[in-house]
């Protein structure tokens, strides 16, 4: 908790990171919910800032998520909603994050969408646990427009449970993406993102198992050995990246 107060901003600027009016907001409906929010360092952040008006809030959020995750906050995203029920993270059609026809570029609206899924995925995960993103598809059935997008993450009561009564697993976590300036009513994208999460001791069990085989002289390595390591590696970062 005391590393994400200290990424709070001293104070704000007048720029957003996204300008979002009323009229662009997501019309999709956050789900109700009778559940109390969990404590972890994500929801005792959210309780330091929800005195605040709503676009102070969002502009301190996301100054502070995007220095957690140096990546994410280098494209821009906006952090709009960040509850236990719903995340909303919006992203601003500029030239650093466009493709070569002058819209957002794909890797950047999956970055979006991973955004969204891996954050209300912490909002609802104990301290004692990490999360890994495990895989993820996305599908691309038309253009899109111009201009802002969102992807708008939400999470059920009984998911939210699952995920708080589950030590390890993993859940494909609904998102959609929302192409704001789009009249179509088609969806521009359909995204899939598989989310799994382990209890840190076990992590920790996996870190020094591997640290024992890099130290090792026995060369007889299988190739099943090296995937595994190659797997393990790849979660290592995106924890790191978390």
């Amino acid at each position: 908790m005391s590393g994400l107060l200290k990424k709070l901003p001293v104070k704000l600027t007048n720029k957003k990171p996204a300008k979002v009016s009323d009229s662009t907001r997501s019309s999709i409906e956050k789900p109700s919910s009778t559940l109390k929010p969990i404590s972890n360092q994500f929801t005792k952040l959210l309780s330091v800032t929800k005195y605040l008006p709503a676009s102070a809030r969002s502009s301190i959020l996301s100054k502070a998520f995007g220095k957690v995750v140096p990546y994410v906050g280098t494209t821009g995203v906006y952090y709009e909603m960040v509850e236990p029920n719903q995340v909303v993270v919006s992203l601003n059609n500029v030239k650093g994050v466009q493709n070569h026809i002058g819209s957002i570029h794909a890797v950047a609206i999956t970055l979006l969408a991973e955004t969204a899924t891996g954050f209300i995925l912490g909002l609802n995960l104990p301290s004692d646990r990490v999360l890994l993103i495990k895989s993820y598809s996305v599908n691309f059935y038309r253009p899109i427009k111009k201009g802002q997008i969102a992807a708008v993450a939400s999470l059920s009561d009984e998911q939210r449970l699952q995920i708080l009564n589950t030590p390890k697993g993993e859940m494909v976590i609904p998102c959609v993406i929302d192409d704001r300036e789009s009249d179509s009513d088609r969806d521009p994208i359909v995204v899939e993102m598989t989310w799994a999460w382990i209890p840190k001791s076990e992590l920790e069990a996996r870190r020094q198992g591997k640290a024992s085989e890099n130290v090792s002289e026995d060369n007889t390595d299988t190739t099943a050995d090296n995937e595994q390591d190659d797997a393990l590696s790849a979660d290592d970062e995106t924890i790191n990246n978390k």
